[in-house]
C-alpha cells in the first residue's frame, strides 16, 4: 500500500548540498553560504508551492562546491525531464539564475539559460555495489 503523499505532485525542488565542502566557509571564504540558503528558502516560500528547497549531505562533486541540484516537477519528470546539476554556485548571480530558472519551471519546462549553463556539471557516477556473492558475514563450510 502506498502512502497518500506518494500521489502528491512534487514541485520543482532545489536540493542544496551542505556536506563536507559545500556551504563551508573554510573551503570557499567570502561566499555567504547561510545567506544563499536563506534566499533559496525565501524564494520557495514566496512561490506559492511551485518551488521547494531541501538540503542534503554530501552530493559528491566536492571540487565543484557549492552544488545545487534542480529536480523537475512530477509532470516534467513524467515527460522525461531529469535533474540538472550545477556547481560553483557561490555568488548572488548564480543563485539568482538558479532561482529564476526554477521559478520559470526548471528541467523539462524551460531551457537552461546560457549563463546558467556555464555552471552545469555532470552528476557523480554511482559506485557499483560490492558483489559479496551472497556470503556476507558467513564462513565457508569446510568438510
Amino acid at each position: 500500500m502506498r502512502p497518500l503523499a506518494a500521489h502528491a505532485e512534487r514541485p520543482c525542488t532545489l536540493v542544496v548540498c551542505r556536506g563536507c565542502c559545500c556551504g563551508d566557509p573554510r573551503k570557499n571564504p567570502g561566499s555567504d553560504h547561510a545567506g544563499q540558503l536563506a534566499r533559496l528558502r525565501e524564494a520557495a516560500a514566496a512561490s506559492g508551492g511551485r518551488l521547494a528547497v531541501r538540503t542534503s549531505e554530501c552530493l559528491g562533486p566536492c571540487a565543484q562546491a557549492n552544488v545545487i541540484v534542480v529536480q523537475p516537477t512530477t509532470e516534467a519528470r513524467r515527460r522525461g525531464a531529469r535533474a540538472a546539476w550545477f556547481g560553483w554556485a557561490l555568488d548572488d548571480t548564480a543563485t539568482d539564475e538558479i532561482i529564476a530558472w526554477a521559478e520559470s519551471g526548471g528541467p523539462g519546462t524551460t531551457p537552461v539559460p546560457p549563463t546558467l549553463d556555464l555552471h552545469r556539471i555532470a552528476p557523480p557516477t554511482p559506485k557499483p555495489a560490492a558483489d559479496t556473492g551472497g556470503r556476507r558475514g558467513r564462513r565457508k563450510a569446510r568438510g
